[in-house]
């Protein structure tokens, strides 16, 4: 896929069962002692590039580096004495194996993680110096997943979604009550998607306690799973290619992370590899914000003009992403336009379906 798309609100077919906002203030006394409570940063290049008010959400603070853990701890913090006992195992392309080593070590619970044998090699070794075993299996998300649950089946481990567990989703929707008592002159809420974890829980506390506000949901063109399902109202398998957004290439949202999710949304947007790089660009030159792909992802359709409202929170998702590939974007955006954010070379135009 070539150009990037804005999606207007479908009438999903799945309906939200029993996850609500209890879940999320539940979830947040509990993580309370655990987990950082990230700043929410006024960002005045950004302000000055869009035209608009834009604050980041530096999760990419958390101690291993994204939102992640708040889902990881969370899970681990739910289970049973018998589960702590026989340890957990997950299907990861990073930062959800992150999360779960370290908030694993610190709870005594032992982490097993497949990771896809492309994932990055800094969250591969940084898993590792954490104390979870690491298997690399498959070349996706998905294979790596199926092996997962055998590994789980096999040897009596809990299994722990990356996304599509309600506790987990719970974990992840904690951060959008800090951002309501950070910013609350928000209009609009940007977040990144993959499986649809983060954006489950973000936009259940939002539509309950801020109605008004937007929840603008950004995922990348090669890899716009949530886009497909919104579209046909359930969760549906999409193409996936190389994204420099790693952590969001899934090819099927979740089943119950779409049912919390779909409702609560009011827009769907995706952005080329070349935005992305664009933006990622732009938060190492001009915020100081050294991020991954899958953070820059959020960012980057705010930049091209393709997201609506005044006075936006970004959610600037993780910051793990390997150095030299790093540097390599930095090297293929060395001019970036200050209307756009995107550099001079390999812009993609957009289309817009309303």
């Amino acid at each position: 896929m070539t150009s990037a798309s804005v999606s207007s609100r479908p009438r999903p077919v799945s309906r939200a069962r029993a996850f609500d906002l209890s879940a999320v203030e539940a979830a947040r006394r509990r993580l309370a002692p655990g987990i950082r409570l990230t700043p929410c940063h006024a960002a005045p290049a950004l302000t000055a590039r869009a035209g608009r008010s834009i604050w980041l959400k530096r999760e990419d603070l958390q101690r291993t580096g994204s939102f992640k853990e708040r889902g990881a701890r969370h899970a681990l913090l739910c289970l049973e004495p018998a589960e702590r006992t026989r340890g957990v195992v997950a299907a990861s392309a990073g930062n959800h194996a992150l999360g779960l080593a370290y908030h694993g070590a610190q709870l005594g619970v032992s982490v097993t993680v497949v990771m896809p044998a492309t994932a990055p090699a800094v969250k591969v070794s940084r898993c590792r110096t954490l104390g979870a075993q690491v298997i690399l299996h498959g070349a996706t998300f998905e294979a790596a997943h199926r092996h997962a649950l055998a590994l789980a089946a096999a040897t009596g481990a809990t299994f722990v979604h990356p996304f599509d567990d309600r506790r987990v989703m719970a974990g992840q929707g904690t951060l959008a009550l800090e951002i309501l008592e950070q910013v609350p002159e928000l209009d609009t809420l940007v977040v990144a998607v993959g499986g649809g974890g983060l954006l489950a829980g973000v936009a259940t506390v939002v539509k309950a306690l801020r109605p008004d506000v937007r929840v603008v949901a950004a995922e990348p063109a090669a890899a716009a799973g949530f886009a497909a399902a919104w579209r046909q109202g359930a969760p549906v398998t999409a193409p996936v290619e190389r994204t420099l957004a790693d952590g969001l290439a899934v090819a099927c949202v979740g089943g119950e992370a779409f049912a919390a999710a779909a409702a609560r949304v009011d827009a769907v947007v995706t952005a080329s590899e070349a935005e992305i790089g664009g933006a990622l660009a732009v938060l190492a030159r001009e915020c100081g914000a050294v991020v991954e792909g899958a953070a820059a992802a959020a960012l980057a359709p705010v930049l091209a003009g393709r997201v609506e409202g005044r006075a936006l929170v970004v959610v600037l998702g993780g910051r793990n992403i390997d150095a030299a590939a790093h540097a390599a974007v930095l090297a293929a955006h060395p001019a970036a336009d200050r209307t756009t954010g995107l550099a001079a070379s390999g812009a993609t135009s957009a289309r817009s379906f309303d």
